[in-house]
């Protein structure tokens, strides 16, 4: 007889458990930027090592997408999930009661992977173990609890460093983390594994370790002031390189644990592409605007003029549940690119911004983030059977996660490097992520006519029924067909 919590089947019970099991990190991601001097002051801890929890913390964020699919195919997914849950608390505890730099750094790596085990492990069930009718609201869900916690974050640190304290935000981080586990004890549902035949993989295990920890330790080696080395660019590189490797072996693999091959056709690498432009230029954009003016202005103030980010999340997470089941969807991903862009030109055009400038800035990067990202994942999911949506997810987010938080740092390496002032270094920064979202942004409308394709609207109830709520043609199709229909060259017989 299957155990079951007395909150099993309780919609509104399991859409708790998940935003309590994401919410923490990934404020404390963004917050720990402007409390870092203060936390590093109370326990002792230089720059470096700072840098060091943090790059190792989203290490642990991008190892988990992978460690996640492969113990869902072979143990019980929701006893796994007690696991994931109960190691968040204790790595949220670990944090905030820390006295010494080691038991923080532990701490702060035990939430960044736990984060991305649930987040792999609880999701994707919250969207497929209910109704359809269910669908719009666990995708308003799932947009306020990523980017509208991550849009808090400066306001709430603004709070603590104006109190010039940062534990009292890591033990509520502490107590939400519990009610998660909770929550999870509460839903639980004794469900088996995936699939007990799959193949294990520990090439791709060992890859991913290796490559995210060697590439994030890289990353956070990147202080400013100190000279770009071997010790540094070589971890950086070489994380990358296994990065790759990891992809294309499991692209070749005949039975892999991420499944990539048919996230290869166009409408996934769209999703994909939209979803690493926003990633990688979003997260620096706003980390560099609060160099130029922090300055300027008190902590709290500072993190006030961020408000506006969480408003525009807020926007775009109702706008999105109106359309996401419609052909609309697409154009809302590209609305979001662009007001994406539009906020980052305002604040490059005018180093430092002023007041107003960066509340609108601010605003339209909400906006864009919250119209861009989910709207990415879900033109990708939508292409697969609504099984691998656990796999779609894993590596969307292993993707998203290596673009946003390993080429922040570098942009503020950049930043304080490059040009006569901080302000010039800043300034030049902002227009490499205003290149980058731009280019992502035409590639990404660019695949719709190379693959020869109108954007569709999603079948939902097929894709409830087991198949892809759409059918993605193949990658370049346009000028693959014109390459083969090509007539033969003059002089060539008709038979040759």
């Amino acid at each position: 007889m299957t155990r079951k919590g007395p909150l099993a089947h309780n919609y509104p019970a399991v859409a708790a458990m998940v935003v309590a099991a994401l919410v923490p990190y990934l404020v404390v991601s963004v917050a720990l930027d402007p409390l870092a001097p203060i936390i590093a002051r109370d326990l002792d801890m230089s720059t470096a090592q700072t840098n060091l929890a943090v790059g190792l913390a989203n290490a642990g964020y991008a190892l988990g997408t992978v460690l996640s699919v492969q113990a869902a195919q072979h143990l019980p997914q929701r006893r796994m999930m007690l696991i994931y849950t109960t190691f968040l608390v204790v790595g949220s505890v670990f944090a905030a009661a820390a006295t010494e730099p080691v038991l923080f750094i532990v701490g702060h790596i035990l939430q960044g992977l736990c984060t991305s085990l649930l987040l792999i492990a609880a999701v994707p069930p919250l969207v497929t173990g209910f109704p359809p009718s269910k669908l719009t609201p666990t995708a308003v869900i799932l947009n306020l609890s990523i980017f509208g916690g991550v849009a808090l974050g400066p306001l709430i640190a603004g709070v603590q460093v104006e109190a010039n304290s940062w534990r009292p935000l890591f033990w509520v981080i502490a107590a939400i983390a519990i009610v998660a586990l909770l929550l999870s004890l509460l839903t639980f549902q004794d469900v088996p594994a995936a699939d007990h035949t799959a193949t294990r993989s520990p090439v791709a295990v060992v890859l991913a370790t290796a490559g995210c920890v060697a590439a994030f330790y890289g990353a956070s080696q990147f202080l400013p002031g100190r000279s770009l080395d071997t010790a540094t660019l070589a971890p950086l590189a070489g994380g990358l390189a296994l990065i790759v490797i990891l992809l294309i072996q499991q692209y070749r693999a005949k039975r892999p644990l991420l499944i990539l091959r048919p996230l290869t056709s166009t409408l996934p690498v769209v999703g994909i592409v939209v979803a690493m432009s926003a990633a990688a230029t979003s997260v620096p954009a706003v980390a560099l605007t609060g160099v130029v003016l922090r300055d300027r202005y008190s902590p709290l103030e500072l993190g006030l003029l961020y408000l506006p980010e969480f408003a525009g999340a807020v926007i775009a997470a109702i706008v999105f549940a109106k359309l996401f089941t419609t052909r609309a969807l697409h154009y809302f991903a590209l609305v979001g690119m662009l007001s994406l862009i539009s906020g980052i030109a305002l604040i490059a055009a005018s180093v430092p911004p002023s007041t107003t400038r960066t509340l609108i800035a601010t605003g339209l990067i909400g906006v864009g983030v919250g119209a861009s990202v989910t709207p990415a994942l879900f033109i990708a999911g939508f292409s697969l059977r609504n099984a691998a949506l656990q796999r779609v997810f894993a590596i969307v987010e292993l993707l998203r996660a290596v673009a946003a938080f390993m080429i922040a740092p570098i942009l503020l390496y950049v930043a304080a490097t490059v040009g006569d002032s901080p302000v010039e270094g800043v300034r030049v920064a902002l227009w490499i992520c205003l290149g980058v979202s731009a280019g992502g942004t035409l590639l990404a409308v660019a695949l719709y006519p190379l693959g020869g394709l109108r954007p569709p609207s999603p079948e939902v109830q097929r894709w409830f029924g087991g198949e892809s709520a759409w059918d993605s043609p193949p990658l370049l199709a346009t000028i693959r067909r014109s390459t083969t229909r090509r007539p033969p060259s003059a002089g060539a017989s008709p038979s040759a």
